[in-house]
């Protein structure tokens, strides 16, 4: 993007725009606002902008537990998503909100990792987690890379880091099928494949965001859920969720 790419959309002047980068001028609110939203910056870094130009912070961080309306909304999306698997995660991959469908996936893993608040990003690659189950280990972990690699490059967040480079490092199941690559119907989206005392389930998952938020929490916040790849994890699926309810 050009100097005059941004001073275009940001409805001001190369020259403004090169005397704020240069400290002799300093920006208003408003234009504080324009450059943020045009560069798709966080809510969480647009108060350090505000806070670096002297203002006031924008944008409030609540808890989840403050967050009645969000709340309920997602706890309603997510039971309704029954009885597939769905769960609202942070920034850092930690699951704050689930629906409890199928514990059966979880059968095998270590209960250090089930322990709130759970990682979802190490649950799944773990060695002690549901690694050894996944069959196209290779290209989920490659998928799941990607995902924090491009959280990185959005916001060079130091926790994010950690976890890539922690989630990298995980020694690779001894079965594990190596291929990152995406071959076949898996160059359309990758499934998560895992192997249960059922059979293999296979599902596809989403992540969704909240478009509007102004809260710093709500902002940060996404669901994720897992949709049935194929008929055999359907069937395995309502026989899991028959085991669950007794």
């Amino acid at each position: 993007m050009t100097q005059s790419d941004l001073a275009l959309a940001a409805e001001s002047s190369t020259r403004h725009l090169s005397c704020l980068e240069t400290g002799k001028a300093q920006p208003s609110r408003e234009m504080i606002n324009r450059l943020a939203e045009y560069l798709d910056i966080p809510l969480r870094d647009r108060n350090g902008l505000f806070l670096a130009a002297g203002f006031a912070p924008a944008f409030r961080e609540s808890t989840i537990d403050g967050l009645d309306a969000a709340k309920a909304s997602m706890e309603r999306v997510l039971q309704a998503h029954l009885p597939y698997p769905a769960f609202a995660v942070d920034r850092h991959w930690n699951v704050v909100l689930s629906n409890n469908a199928l514990p059966q996936l979880y059968e095998g893993c270590s209960a250090a990792l089930l322990k709130p608040p759970v990682n979802a990003m190490r649950l799944i690659l773990h060695p002690e987690g549901m690694a050894p189950r996944i069959r196209n280990y290779g290209a989920w972990r490659a998928h799941s890379l990607s995902l924090l690699r491009h959280q990185i490059e959005a916001n060079a967040d130091s926790l994010l880091q950690r976890l890539h480079a922690e989630v990298a490092a995980y020694p690779a199941p001894a079965e594990a099928d190596p291929r990152g690559g995406f071959e076949g119907s898996d160059r359309y989206a990758t499934p998560l494949r895992l192997a249960t005392r059922f059979g293999t389930v296979s599902f596809l998952n989403t992540l969704t965001v909240f478009g509007t938020a102004s809260d710093i929490t709500l902002a940060e916040l996404a669901l994720e859920m897992l949709f049935p790849a194929d008929d055999q994890t359907i069937a395995i699926a309502n026989t899991m969720e028959l085991e669950r309810t007794g």
